[in-house]
Order: C-alpha cells, then structure tokens, then sequence
C-alpha cells in the first residue's frame, strides 16, 4: 500500500512537470443542463443544501456544511458551474472564477473527496464546457494558466484511475478524459486504446435491449449524451462495440419519451433538461423505429394522438443500482400534448435524506399501495446506502390491445407474502388518445393466500415484509369476519376516463 501511494506521489509530480498549453485547442460547447434560479440564488449567497436555504455570509461555498456527506461531496462535481454559466453575466462568471481558485487552492493538490473516477470526470466535463465562458472574463494570464496546469494534472491522473470506476460511470470517465484531452492537445492521448476501452464499457453497461441495470430514463439519457460526444471525438476511430451500443440505447430512449418532449421520471430520474433528449437523439443518428409494443428496459407505453401513458412494469432493480431504486412498481405517468396530466413526485434528494426516502416510497407514485405499506423496503448497506430490498418477487405484463383501445394489464406480487394479495393494474388508452380508462384489483390466489388475508398467521401479517413508508403510520390488521377476497379499488380519475380535451 504504502509502494503504491509513493509512486502515484511519483507520477503526481511528474504530471506537474509535464507541459501545459497556453490555450484549450478545442474547447466545448455546454449541454445547457444549468439551472437560471439556482445561478440566481447563488449569485444571492443562498445555497441550496440538504432541502434548507443557506445564507453564505461571505463563506467559501465549500464551508457551508459537512464535506462528507452527499451533497458536500456533490460540489466537487461543479454542478453549480452549470447553474452560473445558465444565469450568466459578468458577476457569475466573476463567482465560478472566485469558487474555481479556492477549489485548486484547497484541493488541486490531490486531496479532498473529489478525487474519484466519477467526480472527477463530472467537473472535467464542465470545466472543458465552460472553458469559453470563463475565458471571457478580463482575468490575469496567470489565473488561465492555473486553470489548464490543474485540468492537465486532472486528465493526467484520470487516465491511471478510470478503470476504478463502476461500469456506468466508466462511461462518463472515459468520455471525460477523451473530451480533456482533446481540448488541451487538439486530439485524444492514445485514441485507438481510448476507443477500444469506452466501447468495452458501452457493452459492459448497455444490454443487448437497450437497457441499464439501474433502470433510470434519465440515466441512460446521460449515457447516450456521452457516447454521442466521444464518437464526435473520435470519428472514425470509434469503437463498433461503441455504435452498437448507441443504437440499442438511443431505441430505448424514444420509447421513453413523453408527448412533451420530456422523459418518463423513474428511479431517481428528472425529465431532462429542455431539448436535451432532443438533441441526442438527433445526434445519435438513429432514424425512429416501428412504435414499441413489448416492455422496453422494464416500461410499457401507450401512446394516441397526442396523448402518451408510460407504466413501470418490471420490479425495481437489484444489487448496487438498488441503492437509487424507488418503490414504484405499477405506477404510470401521462402527459397529453405539452401538459403532465399524472406524474410521481421524483426524486427528494436534493431536500435531504428524509425527502430521499419519501420520494422512493410507494405512495409517491401513481399507483395503488397499502396504507403506509411500500411494495419494497429501504435495507442497510454497509457503507450506509439504502438499497431497496424485498420488492416483487414477480412482475407480469402484457398487451391486450382491442379494435377501440391501447391495453396494458400487469401485476406484482409484493403483498402476497405478508397479507394474501396480488395487485393487478388495467390500463386502456383510446386511439384517439382523449380518454384513459383504469382497473386496479387485489386479489388473493388461493386458500394460502387467504388465510394470509384473513390475519390467520397474525405475526406475519403484521411485520410482513415491507417495512413502513417515513411518511404513514403501519395500518392495523383488519380481521373481521366475512371480509372480501377481492378487492375492487377503481379511482374516480380512472374509473370515468381522463378526458385529455379538458
């Protein structure tokens, strides 16, 4: 341990005396992911942290809470030089100069949290975006040569490290260090090797249908607008495995795109930036395919004349994507024309852990729970990671479309174990696309099942399997006589049909 870290310290000083150019031979254009408000806000000295509004009284953005925990960690991938530069003017970009000088101070030297594949390749990315931006600023000569000897060094120490990185965010370290490279020296270090690994790590991460293993739209969003960036890079030099990947992943997205141009928010995910999904669909340069009729990376959609409905039809993903995962199985969102008509309530983590939790809880989503009972339950990882554990144990879905509807009818067996019942959702679109109609049934499946309905193993009913929701109280077991077997819960916005006219 000790050899290792005394020839990284080796290879750090050598990276220092590597040569610098005076200026970035191809600098990038941003995604335009900033957020306005929160430029606004920071320019105000108000800080967004852990769901408060922090006032800075003139701290250093990095001395307004905890480095350590998520958010604190989060700064070192200069989310908030998109929100500045999406703001604009002479005084943000004064600030971003301001937070930039203290960050190499403080941490260019190789310290800090920011020091991993993954944060390392987000503030690369941003900082070679925003390079133009900042360069507008009537800044000593010196202030612009700190700023490429620190993004030379980083690029430098990325190259030895992205192999550390998880298969997803091997991805955006690769194409981060392909896009630093070529902005510093007009072309990729080593372009053939650069392309052969980001390809590897495409095919490693993008399966055969498309999907990803954490189940996120905007995820995979993500994914594809850093392959589109790589392979504009690389040019021909591009990977196969590369392409390939693109393709499959870019037919996925199409399917998950609402009425409105925006994305279907699952498992963490937003809807994605304004026009962003547009755009890297266009630059994928993959034509629209026959509408999907199965389920694509676990959803099935419906979709009629400007109405789009897009269900979560598999159970939440497994293992280490699981620590992101919601408890959202069955739920759906519509979008008619330019209008959201039923969505979920998104991720909370930017409002801190409790709102985390509360966003990933069943009764967060469009769909049908138990009173405070989600259809999976937050576990315990070891390094304090919340992974969803003891969802479905079994998600079935299928089409039934008929002359007069668009029909999607799927069940999950999340409450079976621990109360008897089976929820079943029916979903019809109309082809006109002006009408939604719904059915959401529980249902016991047999004499097992309804003892387990009837409370007849009362410890089991009541501890069950799935732990409370932060948000609801755990219901009562209801063990009255004569009870029903099957349950009939038709909402009244789904009983009557959504007239999408209104």
């Amino acid at each position: 341990m000790q050899l290792g870290w005394g020839i990284e310290r080796l290879r750090w000083r050598a990276d220092a005396r590597a040569p610098v150019p005076h200026a970035l031979s191809r600098p990038a254009a941003p995604d335009g992911a900033g957020d306005a408000g929160r430029g606004r806000d920071l320019l105000a000295g108000r800080h967004h942290r852990a769901g408060q509004l922090v006032e800075a009284q003139g701290r250093a953005i990095w001395a307004l809470g905890p480095e350590t925990d998520p958010q604190g960690i989060a700064l070192h991938g200069f989310g908030w030089l998109d929100d500045l530069a999406s703001f604009g003017g002479p005084a943000a970009r004064d600030l971003a100069w301001r937070w930039l000088r203290d960050w190499i101070a403080r941490y260019g030297e190789g310290r800090g949290p920011g020091w991993t594949p993954d944060m390392l390749a987000a503030r690369l990315s941003r900082w070679v975006a925003h390079a133009a931006w900042l360069g507008e600023a009537p800044s000593p000569e010196a202030e612009m040569a700190a700023f490429l000897r620190s993004l030379s060094r980083q690029s430098r120490w990325l190259a030895r490290h992205w192999r550390r990185a998880a298969a997803p965010a091997r991805i955006h370290a690769l194409a981060a260090l392909i896009g630093a490279e070529t902005a510093l020296h007009g072309a990729p270090r080593q372009p053939a090797r650069r392309a052969a690994a980001l390809g590897q790590a495409a095919a490693d991460t993008i399966g055969a249908d498309g999907a990803i293993a954490s189940r996120t739209p905007e995820g995979l969003l993500d994914l594809v607008c850093d392959l589109n960036a790589a392979a504009a890079l690389l040019g021909d030099a591009t990977a196969p495995a590369h392409r390939d990947a693109l393709g499959r992943a870019a037919a996925v997205l199409r399917s998950l795109r609402h009425a409105d141009g925006g994305l279907a928010r699952f498992h963490g995910g937003g809807r994605g930036a304004p026009g962003r999904l547009d755009r890297a669909l266009a630059e994928a340069g993959v034509p629209p395919g026959p509408p999907a009729v199965g389920l694509r990376m676990g959803y099935a959609r419906l979709a009629a004349g400007r109405t789009s409905v897009i269900l979560d039809a598999a159970a939440p993903p497994s293992g280490p994507r699981a620590i992101h995962a919601h408890a959202s199985t069955l739920a759906f969102e519509m979008t008619c024309g330019r209008r959201p008509v039923i969505v979920g309530c998104g991720s909370g983590a930017h409002h801190g852990p409790d709102w985390r939790r509360a966003g990933r809880a069943t009764l967060s989503h469009s769909t049908l729970c138990l009173e405070g009972l989600s259809s999976a339950r937050l576990g315990r990882g070891a390094d304090g990671a919340e992974p969803l554990v003891e969802g479905p144990g079994e998600v079935l879905a299928h089409r039934a479309d008929s002359d007069d509807l668009q029909r999607i009818e799927a069940s999950h067996d999340a409450w079976r174990a621990s109360h008897g019942l089976t929820h079943d959702r029916r979903l019809g679109l109309d082809r006109s696309g002006a009408a939604l109609l719904g059915e959401d049934l529980l249902t016991t499946l047999g004499p097992a099942d309804e003892r387990a309905f009837d409370c007849g193993e009362p410890g089991r009913a009541r501890s069950g399997r799935h732990l409370r929701d932060p948000v609801s109280p755990a219901p009562a077991c209801d063990a009255r006589a004569g009870r029903p077997r099957h349950l009939r819960a038709a909402p009244a916005a789904l009983g009557r049909g959504l007239d999408a006219r209104a």
